[in-house]
């Protein structure tokens, strides 16, 4: 089927080809009766505009892109995209843009897809995630000139605007309040290493360990259950194992819990659990899980906004915007202690 075209649409509107264009593009020239009609038939039609010339004349694609380097497979599971998503669109959608969503394998794939959306004026700017250490997508973004947002920051970020949260201190709360309860031992299930905000909350998680004289281990995951349920395991079942675990998301801390329960602990009282990002499923599960709560839509939303600044008017800055908050529920607690015989000669 031949695709439709303006001039289609000025036929059967019985306008010019001027006329067509400007109702589909906003400008003033017709009247609104005609700019209604026009409408109407560019939908009846299924007229869409041509990306190529789009791009020789300047105009708006009203699209913005947002490239995820993750297995597919774990979006399906992983609340914190979803959510992140969902904040993005209802901003964008409600200023008329779409969300040009598309997994890739890597990071060539990635920076490939970025120099063709643009060549193409595809999108209008892009909303970069999972930042990384040395990341190679901010010196080609600047380089191309293509507007964007990184969520993340503020390190690391180069010249681009973007929006972040202060995880590290978040980290440092944390720990200083399962130092509180009375733990020595905590070990904390990572996310992927290479990402940055990954290393910062390491980072906060060993210093803030050592200057509270905490004992402190760290797995690394790629953020599934099966990975959670794995690291969950391996510190477990050593000589020292930690008596409360800092995760970093739900996923892997419903994994951890389901591992207390096989092998045989209580929690809170011989394994407390803190989750990171609070979902609905957190309060669904038995005992609840303690987590470290932020507004992931409102977060996706702010980055929309800062984005669409961006391309009006092509300037933009760091956000800060509320860091994640601890809400202790029923599987953070004290540890339990050894029991103290008082029989003589002991």
């Amino acid at each position: 089927m031949r695709r439709p075209t303006i001039a289609d649409i000025a036929q059967r509107a019985g306008v010019s080809k001027g006329a067509v264009s400007y109702a589909l593009n906003g400008q003033p020239g017709v009247s609104a009766g005609t700019r209604a009609r026009i409408l109407a038939i560019a939908e009846e039609i299924g007229w869409q505009p041509n990306s190529a010339a789009r791009a020789l004349s300047g105009a708006l694609a009203n699209a913005v892109g947002l490239a995820i380097r993750r297995p597919a497979r774990i979006l399906g599971v992983e609340p914190f995209f979803m959510e992140l998503v969902s904040g993005l669109e209802a901003e964008l959608s409600a200023a008329g843009c779409a969300l040009m969503l598309q997994v890739v394998a890597d990071a060539d794939t990635e920076l490939a897809l970025y120099r063709r959306w643009w060549a193409e004026r595809r999108i209008d700017g892009a909303i970069v995630a999972d930042l990384r250490a040395d990341d190679p997508r901010v010196p080609l973004l600047e380089e191309l000139s293509l507007p964007a947002v990184v969520i993340g920051g503020p390190t690391g970020v180069g010249t681009l605007p973007h929006v972040w949260a202060d995880d590290a201190a978040t980290v440092t709360e944390t720990v200083g309040y399962l130092a509180a309860l009375g733990h020595r031992r905590v070990g904390r299930v990572a996310g992927l290493p290479e990402l940055l905000h990954t290393r910062h909350r390491d980072t906060a998680f060993l210093e803030t360990g050592h200057a509270t004289g905490l004992a402190t281990t760290i797995e690394h995951t790629d953020y599934t259950g099966d990975e959670g349920a794995r690291a969950t395991r391996a510190m477990l079942s050593g000589a020292d194992r930690p008596t409360a675990i800092l995760y970093d998301n739900d996923i892997m801390a419903l994994a951890g819990l389901s591992v207390a329960h096989e092998m045989g602990l209580a929690v809170p009282h011989d394994l407390s659990l803190v989750a990171w990002d609070d979902s609905p499923i957190c309060q669904l599960v038995r005992p609840a899980l303690t987590t470290l709560t932020r507004d992931i839509p409102a977060y996706g939303a702010r980055a929309a906004r800062l984005l669409l600044d961006v391309v009006a008017r092509g300037v933009g800055a760091g956000v800060e915007v509320a860091r994640p908050r601890l809400t202790p529920r029923g599987t953070t607690g004290r540890p339990q202690l050894p029991v103290t015989s008082n029989l003589p000669g002991e």
